[in-house]
């Protein structure tokens, strides 16, 4: 190991996972991932959370070269999800004096994914409460539904440090150069960001707290310019887009909804817009077109009609728009059927669900392919989504 001092007395033990193709078996990882595990050694040793039993060998190995042949005694347990806790009851027979921290969610989920009674061993705190290491005093925090419904974080006062579960993560593994921003947004967008209101409701509790570093569970100790990170949070969790242009997002089955599409970047261009997008759904990771979705304050989605409806990746890509709770930006339509043009209905429709979306008009109706008729219209549009664009 290396870089494992996060403090004189903190201690990374965690694992880079670079076998993973799909975390959460839905979002590609090309460049992995990391389960992160820490302890604090004191008076009283603590371990904060385990990892994926897919890291279960090296991570133990981590484990027990930190603590040169000294026990542990408390077990403090952020997060259920299983890339973080699948080793917590492998842990608790091998260090079998070893005290579980959680709260009473927490113990619930326990007894689900592992047969066991825990008696005793168990250690229930609540919101604000503190466990006393020696030097070191943790105090937690409840995080519920970010993004599961136990989740807790955990504030050591001397170090100023906030071990932030699954807040401020990131995909890839921590020995990969990157920039923080674009994985931590797909991550955040795609796994978090139907809880913007728990979340809001989380960094208030942060903002009362000194913090000198974040500890999460996936991706980068942060200990530098904190007020971006913690900024990026605040945008994502209050929905806002974080650039001023137009994402046209589309799907084509034979070429002719693409080149509508293109010729629609064109036209907005041609409007003066300085940030236009295009995006195929069909050959872009899903996870990635949420994030690109969110990012812009304007989106037009263009769609081949398609069993009646639209084409499937269209679909999905606005069904999981709605599930990760898209709202507060200006949308248009286009459409394409070679005889009976169905997908702008469906769109619009889809839509329709979500909170504060603008629909405009007119809907651009293609059939086939783009003519000079068509064009008239799609002019039209590009003035309408021009016109409607938001200072940020």
């Amino acid at each position: 190991m290396s870089d494992t001092f996060i403090s004189e007395n903190i201690v990374y033990i965690g694992v880079n996972d670079k076998t993973l193709d799909l975390f959460e078996s839905q979002y590609a990882v090309p460049q992995g991932v990391s389960y992160n595990s820490y302890v604090i050694l004191d008076d009283k040793i603590a371990v904060l959370d385990t990892v994926d039993n897919r890291a279960t060998e090296q991570w133990f190995a981590n484990l027990e070269q930190t603590l040169a042949g000294e026990s542990v005694d408390y077990l403090i347990v952020s997060h259920m999800e299983p890339d973080h806790a699948a080793n917590i009851w492998q842990f608790a027979q091998r260090y079998p004096e070893v005290k579980i921290v959680g709260n009473a969610k927490t113990f619930a989920m326990i007894t689900q994914f592992f047969d066991v009674d825990l008696g005793e061993r168990k250690v229930e705190v609540k919101e604000g409460s503190t466990l006393e290491l020696g030097h070191h005093t943790l105090q937690f925090f409840m995080a519920p539904m970010v993004h599961w419904p136990e989740v807790m974080v955990t504030y050591e006062q001397a170090s100023k440090t906030l071990f932030s579960a699954d807040g401020f993560g990131k995909f890839g593994t921590l020995d990969v150069e990157e920039d923080w921003t674009e994985e931590a947004a797909r991550y955040y967008l795609n796994i978090v960001g139907k809880y913007g209101v728990q979340v809001q409701g989380l960094l208030k509790k942060a903002a009362n707290l000194d913090i000198a570093r974040i500890c999460p569970l996936h991706g980068p100790i942060l200990k530098d310019n904190l007020d971006y990170y913690i900024g990026k949070y605040q945008t994502w969790s209050t929905y806002q887009p974080e650039q001023s242009g137009v994402l046209v997002a589309f799907a084509s089955i034979h070429g002719n909804t693409a080149n509508a599409a293109r010729r629609m970047a064109e036209l907005l261009r041609e409007q003066g817009e300085e940030s236009v997008e295009v995006l195929d759904l069909s050959r872009t990771d899903m996870s990635l077109s949420v994030r690109k979705a969110f990012f812009y304050d304007r989106m037009i989605v263009a769609g081949a009609t398609y069993d009646g409806g639209v084409f499937p990746c269209m679909e999905e890509f606005l069904l999981h728009l709605k599930s990760k709770n898209y709202q507060k930006r200006t949308v248009g339509i286009m459409e394409n059927g070679s005889w009976a043009p169905l997908a702008g209905k469906v769109m619009r429709a889809m839509l329709e669900t979500m909170k504060d979306v603008n629909i405009l008009e007119p809907v651009v109706t293609i059939k086939s392919a783009v003519h000079a008729d068509t064009e008239v219209v799609m002019q039209k549009l590009a003035g309408a989504i021009s016109g409607s664009c938001d200072i940020i």
